[in-house]
């Protein structure tokens, strides 16, 4: 690639921007990323930018439809601007969730939101831990879907390490996060159990049984997403009624709306390890909560993408 590499980013996650960007030994493009007082976005690239390979990070996080909305008008701005290539670096998919058709008469709004980046002018995107894996297949442009798991493993290893933690068992909270939570359990070399989980609602879920023994053991509650948190807090109950001894919680991506925290804070869970995918707000401070950095992992991918080598060794 000839091109200049490039880096600019929206608001959702300034703090991660410009750690890739550190971590890269580079800088962010200016760019004026604002709004009319009616709440309109306003968007500016102050910089020149034409022919370059351009990552604009932005993950589409709370408040979602605003960072969307910037996210598009960016790429939008970018491609006015002549820009070779432009890649969308989205940490965290909103609207991931709505992946399928599970009543009448909804959307798949996951499909809509990948439409919408690819109508855009987005050439490439760059995103981690999809809440479902075949949302890859939405987009008509090339995907890197990159995983948390090596920066998540890397703590709970080295914690192991030092004793820790003892009798380790990886738990699945549902049957969608089987496969990663086998994965990351065969990796730390420990046991897998299952949650069986019902959903009732949006937001609603119950736990109704625990498949596999916790008993006197320590527990990892792995997920891709922590929201409101109340499966989580569902789930250590039922761990706990089987006889589990110490409760750990982790994800990828913590976006901890309405009571979450509150309920994390009042629940047994010992410690709730995530990345930071998702920004932090100040009411979401909490003792509990471990953040763990991924920006030397897109950092990496996205140097890859520039200089046209493989990214698949980053897919594990």
């Amino acid at each position: 690639m000839t091109a200049e590499l490039v880096l600019t980013a929206g608001n959702a996650n300034l703090p991660l921007a410009q750690e890739i960007a550190s971590s890269l030994g580079t800088r962010l493009v200016q760019a004026e990323v604002s709004q009319f007082s009616d709440g309109e976005v306003f968007v500016q690239v102050n910089e020149n930018v034409r022919g370059a390979d351009v990552f604009v990070i932005q993950p589409t996080c709370p408040p979602v439809n605003h960072n969307l909305m910037e996210l598009l008008i960016m790429v939008d701005a970018l491609r006015r601007a002549s820009a070779f290539r432009i890649t969308a670096v989205i940490p965290y998919y909103g609207y991931g969730r709505q992946d399928r058709k599970v009543q009448p008469r909804v959307p798949i709004s996951a499909k809509l939101v990948a439409d919408l980046i690819a109508a855009a002018g987005t050439h490439r995107v760059l995103t981690m831990d999809l809440h479902a894996g075949q949302i890859q297949g939405f987009f008509n442009i090339p995907v890197d879907h990159l995983f948390a798991a090596p920066v998540l493993l890397e703590y709970f290893q080295q914690r192991l390490a030092e004793g820790a933690w003892q009798d380790l068992v990886v738990v699945a909270p549902d049957a969608g996060g089987v496969e990663r939570a086998r994965a990351f359990a065969k990796r730390l070399g420990t046991s897998l159990a299952i949650m069986d989980k019902r959903r009732t609602g949006a937001n609603e879920a119950k736990i109704m049984h625990v498949i596999g023994d916790v008993r006197e053991r320590d527990v990892i509650l792995l997920d891709d997403i922590i929201d409101t948190a109340g499966t989580i807090v569902q789930a250590v109950s039922a761990l706990k009624e089987e006889g589990a001894r110490r409760v750990l919680a982790s994800c990828t991506h913590a976006v901890l709306s309405g009571q979450a925290v509150a309920r994390l804070e009042r629940s047994v869970i010992e410690e709730v390890v995530i990345t930071n995918t998702i920004p932090l707000r100040e009411d979401q401070q909490s003792k509990k909560i471990t953040v763990m950095s991924v920006a030397p992992l897109l950092a990496e991918a996205i140097h890859r993408i520039h200089t046209e080598t493989s990214v698949s060794s980053l897919f594990v």
